[in-house]
């Protein structure tokens, strides 16, 4: 495992690596309040037939945070996935996202339909998007969110301390969550605090209409394997991700017993689907 620093117009983000620099390049995309770590246990499984690279979000790991007075987009995003494709000099790449690094990897693939080769999804297809129920209030809840100021640091005497708080946040179990725990803290007075955004916990004021959602996976182009936990959770409802799968005109879709982050649950199995999907 190897760390890089990759340098994108105005921001500085980090990433790790695995295999051999010279081997076919595969992009890997972390969940929310996830970060690079999150694919320790399922990297090294490609890591023969793959150059790896897993970025930290904007943000997330141990990525800058946004500027004072901008917000956390998924068109950002992918805005800086592609540019720092471009640091890294990556013409072409498959393309693997969990989450919110599904929904990132979405629209990468739909904006650049020329550069990424495959796209695999884990518990994830397009971004999150809005079927109006709740506009207003998810708008007038971000705009006050922005004017509250920040929460208190929330310190944690050792690192188990917070591998049991994200446990207990996530269902994750804790020594499968040690790895993104560790990368995600920072040493401060009387131990240790979240490297996190705290503004990546404030609610989006405005998502993408889930008409809009499905018009940009009309136009994804890469043939595309989808991996989804059974049973599934509540906030991907079957019928609604079905629609969206619909969109797809190239796209393989494949359950696994499991919870949400398949990657660290099951990393055998994940990186043989894997190996089928590209």
């Amino acid at each position: 495992m190897r760390e890089l620093k990759v340098s994108v117009p105005g921001l500085e983000l980090a990433a790790l690596a695995w295999g051999e620099p010279d081997a076919q390049p595969l992009l890997m995309l972390h969940g929310w309040l996830d970060n690079a770590a999150s694919f320790a246990l399922l990297a090294p499984l490609l890591a023969d037939r793959f150059q790896v690279i897993a970025l930290d979000l904007p943000g997330h790991g141990h990525s800058q945070h946004l500027p004072e007075g901008t917000v956390y987009q998924h068109v950002d995003y992918a805005r800086a996935v592609l540019a720092a494709a471009d640091a890294l000099a990556l013409p072409r790449f498959h393309l693997l996202g969990h989450s919110l690094g599904a929904g990132v990897a979405t629209l990468v693939a739909v904006a650049a339909p020329e550069r990424v080769r495959r796209l695999a999804l884990i518990e994830g297809l397009g971004p999150l998007g809005d079927d109006g129920s709740r506009t207003l209030d998810r708008f007038r809840e971000a705009m006050a969110s922005t004017s509250a100021g920040s929460r208190p640091l929330r310190v944690f005497p050792a690192i188990d301390d917070a591998a049991r708080a994200r446990a207990l946040a996530s269902g994750l179990d804790a020594t499968l969550a040690r790895p993104i725990v560790e990368r995600g803290l920072r040493e401060v007075e009387g131990g240790y605090s979240w490297r996190s955004d705290p503004r990546l916990s404030r609610p989006t004021a405005i998502r993408l209409a889930e008409t809009q959602v499905m018009a940009l996976l009309l136009g994804l182009a890469a043939p595309t394997s989808l991996l989804l936990a059974r049973p599934h959770p509540p906030y991907l409802e079957s019928e609604a991700l079905q629609v969206r799968i619909d969109c797809v005109a190239d796209i393989h879709v494949t359950h696994m017993d499991g919870g949400h982050h398949l990657h660290l649950e099951r990393p055998d199995d994940v990186a043989s689907w894997l190996h089928g999907a590209i």
